[in-house]
């Protein structure tokens, strides 16, 4: 999609950004709803954007780049004009992917990237533990135990793991990261598909 030019007319360059909302939207496979939570701007407002009924102001679009963790120029420009640097906050609520009360999960690695590798932070609280079904065929996980312990389980085979010990293990067959400690076991987990 090329990137819009400064004389291009408002209603080019709202095309441009309804076209690129519902492209982003559709590749992180966020419904407007989880679009609205992630951005703070209200579910309607994304629609009229996406629908190019709306206009919206330079605080919103920021919100919109914010919640896809790309800058401005990045948003509305050309996609392969990338930043150098992409920073993830630690309170980024677009990047907790689950939480409750034995399992957070959170995205590490950016959300607009292709998804051919994948960077978590896992905390297992006491007795918690993070089950998954089989990925696609060749995927594998990397994990690092920052604290704790940790018993990996991937096909039939199992292994406990203790605070700086790293493994790798198939991901294309049923697994699980189960703590296998009486305190937090904290992880660090890389998911690379083939």
């Amino acid at each position: 999609m090329p990137a819009p030019s400064a004389d291009l007319p408002p209603d080019a360059v709202g095309r441009h950004l309804g076209l690129r909302l519902r492209q982003l939207r559709a590749d992180r496979g966020w419904s407007l709803e989880a679009m609205s939570g992630a951005s703070g701007v209200s579910r309607s407002m994304l629609s009229e954007i996406e629908r190019e009924q709306a206009n919206p102001t330079l605080a919103v679009t920021l919100r919109i780049a914010q919640a896809f963790s790309m800058s401005l120029g990045d948003l509305i420009g050309s996609p392969g004009a990338a930043a150098t640097v992409t920073v993830i906050r630690k309170n980024d609520r677009a990047f907790h992917y689950r939480s409750d009360g034995n399992c957070r999960i959170r995205t590490l690695s950016p959300l607009n990237l292709e998804k051919d590798v994948e960077f978590y932070e896992v905390a297992l609280g006491k007795e918690g533990a993070l089950r998954s079904a089989a990925h696609f065929a060749g995927t594998r996980e990397f994990i690092t135990v920052v604290k704790g312990q940790l018993q990996v389980e991937s096909a039939g085979e199992q292994d406990l793991l203790y605070a700086g010990d790293s493994a790798t293990y198939r991901a294309d067959v049923p697994h699980a990261l189960v703590n296998a400690g009486r305190t937090e076991t904290l992880v660090f987990l890389v998911v690379i598909y083939p």
